[in-house]
């Protein structure tokens, strides 16, 4: 598809005109609605933390920690399921209005398991107050996802990119409002539920008129397929909530509370990094699942473009993130976060362990999925999950944030190992090849250098934002430099032999 002029880009954006096309319309869709959502949320976060402190901090957390080991019911993985029947046969359409109502019944028990649920979790009747308030948030959140799952279907995802956006905008507007006005996790709980409320609404009303009528029907044939279809999906899911979930619930219940609002002020700064490897893993996938069926040659290489891309983010957010915690720390969060230097200072540092981990497992977990490998994946995140948990009932009693630290650094290591083994024996891709060899040796040399100019006194002290910046610089000219030494020998010496 050629563009000319302004109506040629508004076409190419907005509607389904080839199959590439729409594909890198709708990739790009995608990646905009998720990075700008979740940027928008991270900010709002962090400002939560700093004007809350770290023991109000610590109760909001725990409470969405606890509603989001819920959520999983509020879909069971319908919505993917939807998305994938619908795409396959259109006439299947005719089934959503039961879907919709399938939906509304899960929200519905979802929402009674988490009232039910709250009596146990906490004595505490304001944090109780604030779960059920939450809780109401929750299920509108995830009855939302089948009207984005429709969408997808109909390979519409600038509907479903407008509408994130618009969500997450009006939510954070008004969690913005009350933080700085009337302050308070009671207060703040209300904003989220009314920012909710008005989504739905306004999603519900240009669903009908504009996409599909809504309805709903009660065909229990239909319900028991998609749950048949949907259970594996919905295991794997929870898997993933539980080991990202149930440390700080365990801290909560251990009346842990500022001890949350630590733990959770480091992790939301990782949550910056996962943003960055989400997008990068959704921009990645579409062509891993092309070349799967097509070329093994074309695939190793796009694998191993994932790859270095992966490795050269992940060693200098490791190295620089360990050697300038401190700093990071004391510029983000107030410094009732860490009043004797190390709280949430040596959670960031294990942490940020934990992050370059998960980045080098991306490659593996994508190439898994398209390769149609996902009970290999269940059973990685089944045995991650399972470790976790046990070790966070023997950790968390006695060392508390770090212990939940510990936990979720060789929780992911763990995954990492599962993974590498099944993409060996499961995949035609070849992990540990030449080109590995040369993108891990030159960031390794590349982060060398950074490391000592930013350790440096005049650079350490700058504002952080500059040392970062200086530090970038210095890793990013060293390691093409090393990168296309490297190169050049192996060349030279294949010439040689």
């Amino acid at each position: 598809m050629k563009i000319r002029n302004f109506t040629d880009i508004k076409s190419f954006f907005l509607e389904n005109k080839t199959l590439k096309q729409t594909i890198f319309k709708n990739t790009f869709w995608l990646v905009v609605a998720e990075g700008v959502s979740r940027l928008l949320e991270l900010i709002l976060l962090i400002y939560l933390a700093r004007i809350l402190g770290a023991t109000e901090y610590g109760k909001f957390i725990f409470v969405l920690a606890f509603i989001n080991l819920f959520f999983i019911f509020t879909d069971f993985g319908i919505s993917q399921i939807t998305t994938r029947e619908f795409s396959q046969n259109r006439e299947k359409e005719k089934e959503f209005s039961n879907l919709l109502s399938l939906k509304l019944l899960l929200c519905l028990g979802t929402l009674f398991l988490i009232l039910i649920g709250s009596f146990f979790i906490t004595p505490d009747y304001l944090i109780r107050k604030v779960i059920w308030i939450f809780a109401a948030f929750s299920v509108i959140e995830g009855f939302l996802l089948i009207i984005f799952a429709f969408f997808q279907a109909k390979q519409k995802m600038e509907y479903q990119a407008g509408t994130k956006i618009f969500g997450t905008t009006v939510v954070t507007a008004i969690g913005f409002f009350i933080i700085f006005n009337f302050p308070s996790v009671e207060n703040l709980s209300y904003g989220y539920l009314f920012g909710s409320l008005v989504t739905l609404i306004f999603v519900l009303i240009f669903f009908h008129f504009k996409i599909f009528r809504l309805a709903l029907s009660w065909n229990k044939t239909i319900w028991q397929k998609f749950l048949a279809l949907s259970w594996p999906l919905a295991l794997a899911t929870a898997f993933v909530s539980i080991y990202t979930q149930i440390d700080s619930v365990m801290m909560g219940y251990l009346k842990q509370i500022t001890q949350i609002g630590w733990y959770n002020a480091a992790y939301k700064i990782i949550g910056g990094f996962f943003i960055l490897a989400g997008l990068i893993s959704m921009s990645f996938f579409p062509a891993l699942s092309k070349f799967f069926k097509e070329s093994k040659e074309k695939l190793q290489k796009i694998w191993n473009y994932f790859m270095e891309l992966m490795i050269f983010l992940a060693i200098p957010i490791v190295i620089g993130g360990i050697t300038l915690a401190p700093r990071i720390i004391d510029f983000i969060y107030d410094p009732s976060f860490f009043p004797s230097g190390r709280e949430t200072i040596l959670a960031f540092q294990i942490l940020i362990i934990m992050t370059g981990v998960a980045f080098l497992s991306n490659p593996f977990n994508q190439i898994l999925i398209a390769a149609n490998q996902q009970k290999k994946l269940l059973w990685a995140t089944f045995s991650g999950s399972a470790v976790n948990v046990i070790l966070n009932l023997i950790l968390i009693p006695k060392y508390s944030l770090y212990g939940a630290a510990a936990t979720i650094l060789v929780t992911h290591l763990l995954i990492f190992f599962l993974v590498f083994r099944f993409t060996l024996k499961f995949t035609p891709i070849r992990p540990l090849n030449l080109e590995f060899f040369f993108n891990f040796l030159s960031a390794i040399l590349a982060v060398i250098p950074m490391y000592f100019v930013i350790i440096q006194p005049t650079i350490y002290h700058l504002n952080v934002i500059l040392s970062v910046l200086i530090g970038t610089a210095i890793y990013l000219i060293c390691f093409l430099m090393y990168k296309n030494l490297l190169n050049k020998l192996f060349i030279s010496r294949v010439q040689i032999l």
